[in-house]
């Protein structure tokens, strides 16, 4: 039988046990910043999550970072509270705000990473922001609306030691890993030109700004959702969706597929940035011999061609090929009739000097041409997969930040992202380039038709056609300021 004295030391060790375990609660779910400077690693090794933009894609990037196991979401941000709605529902713990700004200025000190989901021209001011704030940032591809944004970014992520990512999951699939494994064994011989290609935009382009304004739904802050973008009057059917076809606030079919195509001849080849570009688009006849003239749209279809100075990956320059709005290129020799090509509406086609390879949307499934030669490759992996591939980018993202700055490799890091995206933004300077006009003694030409636009890349111009240079950064609308590191 225990005495009197033990029953009370028993009694002690009950309740310091109690208030040990509260106390830890407590502290787990503080951010690691705050128990010890950028980079300290919380005892609960998670991530604290605030998401600008909560809808969409925003939506299932938020959902996605909470399936990670590693990430909770602290702080939900989006200018529409019809579209946040499912997401407030599934995080209600998760504090809601309409302006990202009040978001970051009062809860900053409560999260440690920031996920930007939102437009496209909104991307860069919104992700500076907070990397400034030492923050790790995941934001939606493409990286940036302008070319400027994209070399402000990439220098950002090293000044300010954040963990950052690209939402292009499909540099976190087997593909381009693969597709590297059956290079470097000199599979293909020396790529000197690749293509790539989508089936976008599955929503309007080459067409009028329409005329009529609408009513402003009572969800939506529509000062905000236009952010950085020149002051318009709200129309139809931009929101959520189409806003993707006009170039205040979009970035085309390029915009849209092409992280997601172009990021493999980036992988395996080790592209970084272009030294020419040129252009050419679909046209819209509104009248008999009258072509359409609509500058705030992007064109139905277009072919662009970028020029890649020699890298440690090849021999020479690499010529790229973009098209898009279904146009493909010619189909190669050794794919059968019947046999598809890419996935049917969108690939990758690399050619080398012994051989050829494809890839599908998110550089999935690469096969050799022709596709008998899979049954008999015989090539050992060298680079550790992604577990989970293009499902496992947001995973992969949530672990590198937990473990900090440098610690643990990401798939498209700004870095990499960075560079890219200013290739798919190039191609996009080219294809606006277009539609400048001139008039000299009451006739209207276009000089930028069918020109060559040679790139100083050091100092981001066009070198030969200055009129071009207006589309390599843009100024924000009144009250919202440029970016400066």
């Amino acid at each position: 039988m225990k005495t009197d004295q033990e029953n009370k030391n028993a009694s002690n060790r009950r309740d310091f046990i109690k208030t040990s375990a509260i106390a830890a609660a407590a502290f787990m779910i503080v951010p690691r910043h705050v128990l010890g400077g950028k980079g300290f690693l919380a005892p609960s090794d998670r991530l604290l999550v605030a998401g600008i933009g909560a809808g969409g894609k925003g939506e299932s990037d938020i959902a996605m970072f909470a399936k990670s196991g590693k990430a909770d979401i602290a702080f939900l941000c989006d200018v529409d509270d019809r579209r946040a709605a499912n997401s407030v529902k599934s995080f209600p713990k998760a504090k809601y705000y309409k302006d990202w700004r009040e978001m970051l200025d009062k809860e900053h000190k409560n999260f440690d990473a920031v996920s930007v989901s939102t437009p496209d021209h909104n991307h860069a001011i919104q992700a500076l922001a907070a990397m400034q704030l030492g923050k790790h940032v995941y934001v939606q591809k493409p990286l940036t609306h302008d070319i400027y944004e994209a070399r402000i970014l990439t220098a950002a992520a090293k000044k300010y030691k954040v963990v950052t990512q690209m939402g292009n999951q499909g540099a976190s699939n087997d593909g381009p890993r693969q597709m590297k494994e059956w290079y470097e064994a000199g599979l293909i011989g020396d790529v000197h030109t690749v293509y790539a290609w989508t089936n976008r935009p599955v929503w309007p382009q080459g067409i009028p700004w329409p005329s009529k304004k609408a009513e402003i739904p009572k969800e939506l802050d529509w000062n905000l959702w236009l952010g950085t973008a020149p002051e318009k009057d709200f129309v139809d059917k931009l929101v959520p969706f189409n806003w993707r076809g006009w170039w205040d606030y979009g970035t085309g079919a390029l915009g849209d597929m092409g992280c997601h195509l172009i990021e493999a001849p980036f992988s395996v080849l080790n592209l970084k940035y272009a030294k020419e570009v040129e252009a050419s688009v679909g046209s819209v006849y509104v009248d008999e011999f009258k072509r359409g003239y609509f500058p705030e749209s992007c064109p139905p279809s277009s072919h662009v061609t970028l020029k890649f100075p020699k890298t440690n990956k090849t021999q020479g320059d690499v010529t790229l090929h973009w098209m898009d709005g279904g146009i493909q290129p010619e189909r190669p020799e050794e794919l059968e009739a019947n046999e598809t090509f890419g996935d049917g509406g969108n690939g990758t086609l690399f050619i080398g000097t012994k051989g050829k390879m494809m890839s599908e949307t998110y550089s999935a499934n690469p096969k050799l041409l022709p596709l008998s030669r899979n049954k008999d490759i015989k090539v050992a992996p060298k680079y550790a997969r992604v577990p989970d591939g293009a499902n496992g980018h947001y995973k992969q993202w949530v672990e590198a930040a937990i473990a900090g700055y440098g610690k643990q490799e990401v798939s498209s890091p700004f870095e990499i992202a960075g560079p890219l995206t200013e290739a798919l933004l190039m191609a996009n300077l080219a294809i606006r380039s277009f539609d400048i006009q001139k008039t000299v003694g009451g006739k209207t030409t276009y000089p930028g038709r069918y020109t060559k636009m040679l790139w100083d890349n050091d100092n981001m111009k066009v070198t030969n056609f200055d009129e071009a240079n207006q589309f390599v950064k843009r100024e924000y609308r009144k009250g919202w300021n440029n970016l400066t590191l």
